[in-house]
Order: structure tokens, then sequence, then C-alpha cells
């Protein structure tokens, strides 16, 4: 096991956010592109492979690969994939097509890798991108290795085509994209042209949505694209439902085999890449058993039958620092990974009670985080005493992009019950009828908060609001729902207090953090997966939030970020329970060692080996096995 790096403070002095500004205990990955990960009813029957005819494998043959072969991870595919299609969206497929904040590129390719690190873009289908003076036109020249699995060469016309195809048949993310991009134009074969939607003053509408759609969407071929499209007559919906189980991608691995006990995939030898990275990638298999639940998962990666985890483990340090496993983490100390998302818990500011701001703020002053941080998350989380809340993450680049100082009278720390009670009596919200329930008009302040079943420290984290609640006289019950109950009640606005990720590190933070929190544009979704979800509505922010991708100024771009996080923290339209990881970080090194570890000189970010620029982390991995 590689020598530990005890050094918290660097994590902080990733300034990862300045470029952007410049131009569960989980259980699975869900489809939505948030990262978080659950548990989603295995509704599907088992996917066929999409494998050579002498690849094929029957069951009782699939889950043989060699072990030294063979890269073992947890915590991302739980329950049977429905599809290998990046129109869908419910592929249940988190290890093939994830369009998170870091795109998942070891089957699908986008132009551009994202590393948290250091905030910047890589090259991978594209090589290298620029701006107009205006910012209206984005030119990218792609890669001229790249080539499909097909051995065909990546052409400029299949990106335009996959975002027409988005456009036309109104994929989630092109209905979010089309706002902000009106065309994607081939100038030729290896030069594509992203015209950026402008105003009525002839100003780009969002600039940094431009930007953000190349490290996050799937180039995907336009010869398979019709291929879809005729055999399904060009309908919309039948496009978005196609299981796509002959897809043609470009990363380097293929579908192997696939049922509902385990999914596995093939690196594709002939692979492009290798003209990008000088070799393949180490492990040939890359397998994901489907676990009953983390619990058989943490068994595993203890045993070594796991590589890779991406699992909240409770006081994992006790693996090594007790149990003397060969097992290591990002970095030695808490919070052993990158801070850089937020859970949150979103009110429903259309429910009565919930519609009144020193409600919403009682709570959220109330909450012991400190408790949540030590044990639904067992330290792995800063304290809001030492990162003051704001809409920002911890991390040093947007720290540095707000001013603390000017928000000091609007901080709250948690377990602050009597200010709480003294807020919502100076309101006049009482308790009139001695039941120990405040009320509005008569009706008790009641109300449930709810995520999905079986995420152990989210549902640890809001039984500590439910108890808060009590403490100040309103009534807060918990409910975990499975997964697709979770999400239609979140994505459709059928909740109370809901708790889910905000977008962590991207190249369009922390301004699609922000957006995530307040943005108008999302409060009349029919069915939300952006953010919002409970509908806030503050104009004054929204003018804020139009207003910052325009801007080159820094600070000019603190005083709006200052001034939208006063908004936040005075109107509490949700709140933050914790910092956390984007994803989780553990690798047992019994069989393959050289993964990321904070200044190990690599640059490569703690994204399980799959997201973004994380997949670099293939390419230095040594079997010692």
């Amino acid at each position: 096991m590689r020598k530990r790096f005890n050094k918290w403070s660097a994590l902080l002095t990733a300034g990862a956010m300045t470029m952007t500004l410049l131009s569960g205990c989980q259980k699975a990955a869900s489809t939505d592109g948030t990262g978080q990960t659950s548990k989603a009813e295995e509704t599907t029957q088992t996917t066929a492979q999409t494998t050579t005819a002498e690849e094929k494998k029957d069951s009782a043959d699939a889950g043989s690969t060699p072990r030294n072969e063979t890269l073992y991870f947890n915590g991302q595919q739980w329950g049977t994939i429905n599809d290998w299609n990046p129109l869908s969206s419910n592929s249940n497929n988190a290890m093939a097509i994830t369009q998170n904040d870091n795109a998942r590129v070891i089957v699908y390719e986008t132009l551009f890798m994202y590393n948290m690190l250091d905030g910047k873009l890589y090259g991978l289908l594209g090589k290298d991108y620029s701006w107009n003076d205006g910012q209206t036109e984005l030119t990218i020249t792609l890669n001229p290795d790249a080539k499909w699995s097909d051995q065909t060469p990546v052409t400029a016309q299949d990106v335009a085509y996959t975002f027409d195809c988005h456009k036309k048949y109104a994929s989630a993310q092109g209905s979010d994209y089309s706002n902000y991009i009106d065309s994607v134009v081939a100038k030729d074969d290896h030069t594509v042209i992203f015209k950026a939607k402008l105003d009525d003053k002839g100003l780009p509408v969002n600039p940094l949505k431009v930007v953000e759609y190349v490290p996050k969407i799937y180039v995907m071929q336009k010869a398979y694209l019709q291929k879809v499209e005729q055999r399904n007559g060009n309908d919309a919906d039948k496009i978005k439902q196609d299981r796509m189980d002959d897809f043609v991608a470009s990363g380097p691995y293929k579908s192997y085999y696939n049922d509902d006990q385990k999914v596995v995939f093939v690196r594709d030898d002939n692979y492009w890449g290798k003209a990008l990275w000088g070799k393949l990638p180490a492990p040939k298999y890359l397998t994901h058993v489907i676990y009953e639940n983390n619990a058989a998962g943490d068994t595993a990666f203890k045993s070594g039958e796991v590589d890779v985890s991406q699992q909240f483990i409770t006081n994992v340090q006790k693996l090594w620092e007790e149990d003397g496993l060969p097992i290591s983490t990002y970095i030695d100390e808490a919070p052993y990974g990158v801070c850089a998302t937020m859970p949150t818990a979103f009110f429903n500011v259309e429910k009565p009670g919930l519609d009144r701001k020193e409600v919403r703020k009682a709570i959220a002053m109330a909450v012991d985080y400190d408790q949540i941080i030590a044990s639904a998350m067992s330290n792995q989380s800063p304290s809001f005493k030492d990162v003051p809340r704001s809409i920002m993450n911890p991390t040093s680049g947007e720290q540095a992009l707000v001013n603390q100082e000017a928000l000091k009278d609007y901080q709250f720390t948690g377990n602050d019950v009597e200010g709480a009670k003294a807020l919502l009596d100076k309101a006049g919200i009482v308790d009139k009828d001695g039941d120990g329930i405040r009320e509005i008009d008569g009706k008790n302040l009641t109300f449930k908060a709810e995520c999905p079943d079986g995420w152990t420290d989210w549902n640890a984290s809001l039984e500590i609001v439910a108890a808060a609640g009590s403490k100040i006289g309103i009534g807060i019950e918990t409910y975990f729902p499975d997964a697709n109950t979770f999400y239609d009640d979140m994505t459709t606005r059928k909740f109370d207090i809901c708790m889910w990720n905000p977008p962590a590190a991207s190249v369009a933070n922390p301004w699609g953090r922000a957006m995530a929190f307040m943005s108008t544009d999302y409060a009349n979704l029919k069915v939300n997966w952006t953010g919002n979800y409970g509908g806030y509505i503050n104009e004054d922010a929204n003018n804020l939030l139009k207003k910052i991708p325009l801007e080159t100024n820094k600070d000019t771009l603190k005083e709006y970020y200052t001034e939208l996080s006063r908004i936040y923290l005075d109107e509490v339209p949700s709140f933050s329970l914790m910092y956390r990881p984007m994803l989780f970080h553990a690798v047992n090194e019994s069989v393959w060692t050289g993964f990321p570890q904070l200044d190990d000189g690599d640059n490569i970010p703690p994204t399980d080996c799959t997201d973004g620029y994380g997949i670099a982390a293939l390419y230095k991995l040594v079997n010692v096995k």
C-alpha cells in the first residue's frame, strides 16, 4: 500500500472553480446526471449483450473473467440495466451512461474531460477549442485519431447530429441545452461550431452552458442514430425508449455481459485512444456485481473482491488503522475525499407553512449539523463552523468568490433551538391549542422529510432534521420510499422536504449550483431533474444568475455571488446538511495499485477511475497478482 498524505489543507487549494468563471449511504448511481446513487427498481428483463460472436458467453462463464485482469467496482450499478441509450431518461445503466458534472467515459465519450482538481478541460474526442470575441461561437477541432468501435472516424457531423437529435426528440439534455445553444454546425469533418443562443441585444444567453455541454454530453454516431430513427419511424418516444443493445460507441470498453447479478465490460483492444494515452487501460475487464445492499458491497470490498468502492463507509479509516486492510482513500485524513458537493434539504415553498421563510429558517437553524457530521458522516465532512454557509462548496477556488464577512449576520451553524423558537415566536407562529405543534391559520405545522430508503447516512441525517423540528414545535416525519417513488416525488414536487445533491464540481460551477438552488427557470418545469425542486421564485436572484455567465471581472463576480448567498441565507429555500465528496473513492490495493492519491503528482481526480479526467487512473494501475 502506498504512503498516505496527511494534508487536508491541500484539498482546499484546488482552484478548480476559478477557470469556470473566466470564459446515501448511497446505493446506486442514478441516470439523472446527479452522481448520487440509489437502488432502482428492477423493472426490465435481462439486457442483451453487445458483443462479437466470439466474445459471447453463457451465464455460467460470464463471471469467470481472470481476477488479475479484472477491476471490480461497487456502489455505482444497482439493478438490471434498462438500455444503452444516452437519449433515455431511465437507463439505469450507471456504469456506462452517467452524464454527470464529470461524465462517465468508459463506453461513450465526450468531447473533453473535466478535471475538478485544476478546473481544466482535457481533450478526448475533441482536441482543442476556442471562443470568438463575442462568445457567440465556440469552435472545436476534433481529435483526428478518434474512431468508433466499428473503426469509422468520429466526425463533426456526428457531433452536430447528436445535438440535433437531443433537441429534436426533446431528451432531458436537449430540453436543457437548446435554451443556450442555437445550433451545432459541422464546418468540415474535423471542425464543429457551437453557436450560442442570443438574447434580444445580440449577446449570448449563457456561454457557461455552452462550455458545460462539451465535457458532459456523449457524442453518438450519426449513422447509428439514423438507424435507430428508421427502425422507430422517427417517433420521439420510441427513439428515447429504444434499448440500443446494438449501440456503437467510441470508448475504451464495450459491453461483455450483463444480467441482474453483474455487469461486465471488456476492453476494446482496437480502441483509438492508444494514440491519445500511449497505451490501453490496464484492466481488460471492468466488472460491477449487483449487490443486494451496501452491507454486501462493503463485505466484498473488505475481502478484496472489490477494488474500487463508491459507497459511503462509516469510519473508513478503521479499515487500515484497526483492521490492517490494504485499503486507501484519496486523502489520509478526514474527510478522506474531495468535498465538492453539498447534500441539501429542499423545501417545497408551495406547501402551507413552508411558504413562510421564518418556518424554513427556524428548521435550518435548529438542526444539529455537528451531529450529522459526526454520526451520519463519521466526520467525512468539514464543519459549517470551519467553512461558513454560502452557495459555495469548501474548495478554495469557490470560497475566494464569496465575501464571508458580509454574510456574518445571516449565518447559522445549527443546534440553535432557542434562536429558532424566538424567530417563530416573533413571527406569531405559535402553538395555540397546547398540543406541542405550532400552527398557521389554525393548521398544525407538520411535514414529511424524504430521501430514498437504504441511503443510510442520508436517512440518519433526516432523522436529525426531524428531531430538530420536534424541539421547536414543528412536526417532521421521516419518509424513506423506494428510489423510483422518491424520484417521482422530487421531480414532480410531490414532497414537503426532500434531500438531494446540487451540482458539485464542473466547468459551469459554482454558477450551476446557484441555479440549482434558486433559478426561476427550473421552478415551472413539469418534470424537474435539474434543480430548485421546491419551486422557489426570487427575481433579484434570477437577475444575478443571468448576469454571472456574461461577467469576467472577478471582483464583480464576487459581488454577485455574495449577494446570491445573502439572499439564499436570508430566504432559505433549501439548506445543506453537510459538505461531501462528489464521489466516494476508497480502493482495496490487494490486486491493483497505482490509484490516484493526493500529492502523488499525477493530477488525477478521485472520480472512481471512470468519470471525466479520472479515467486517466485506468492507465496508471499496476496489477500485483
